[in-house]
């Protein structure tokens, strides 16, 4: 799988740390609190999405919310800052893959979807901030996943070839951004993702229960 890499790019959100509970609770109390109807099949109709573009996405479904995009990431971001700070934990193995990687010179980067103060402070919390050398978040960019976007960002700073990086993902609009790259992917299992766990298989070029396994 590391044969002739010279960059590893990790999603954050279900991938590195195990977060994607913490947002299936925001997005449910954001719901209730302004009286919303959630929406069917809500967990994959903002998959891969930048918060930026699934804020617009919840302005255009949800009329009566008299907000600005910028204040609905706001208040998500307010929801979320202290469990990042204290509940957001590293997935098993990763940061012994990350001490791995380091060893072997590995450049190592972040390609997310979630905003980048709370992907830096979920690093920091954790000790990793200082293994990577870019992060980045998709709201820099044009567009979300499955765009490649945000990983040929990342790309850029490390500047290799796709071919010389290998990605991390937990879900299918992830997978797709990777490979939409040029990029090897590897998808990683995630519990929030469990029904997806045949058509991340099929995605990916490889797949991984935990971090210890590579």
């Amino acid at each position: 799988m590391l044969e002739n890499i010279k960059g590893v790019i990790f999603d954050l959100d279900g991938t590195l740390v195990d977060s994607m509970g913490i947002w299936k609770e925001v997005d449910v109390d954001f719901i209730k609190k302004y009286h919303l109807q959630k929406p069917e099949n809500l967990d994959r109709l903002i998959e891969g999405k930048s918060c930026s573009e699934l804020a617009g996405c919840f302005l255009e479904w949800f009329p009566s919310l008299t907000m600005t995009r910028e204040e609905v990431v706001k208040e998500w971001k307010d929801m979320t800052l202290l469990k990042y700070q204290h509940e957001v934990r590293l997935k098993p193995g990763a940061k012994n893959f990350l001490e791995y990687l380091k060893e072997k010179n590995m450049l190592l980067g972040i390609a997310s979807s979630n905003e980048k103060d709370l992907i830096k402070i979920a690093l920091e919390s954790n000790e990793v901030l200082g293994y990577f050398d870019s992060i980045h978040s998709a709201d820099e960019v044009a567009g979300g996943k499955p765009l490649p976007d945000v990983y040929l960002k990342v790309l850029e700073d490390f500047g290799l070839k796709s071919q010389e990086c290998l990605v991390f993902e937990d879900v299918p609009m992830g997978i797709l951004a990777g490979k939409n790259a040029g990029m090897k992917v590897c998808a990683i299992k995630d519990e929030h993702s469990l029904n997806l766990e045949a058509e991340k298989k099929e995605l990916a070029d490889y797949y991984i229960e935990t971090f210890y396994e590579v």
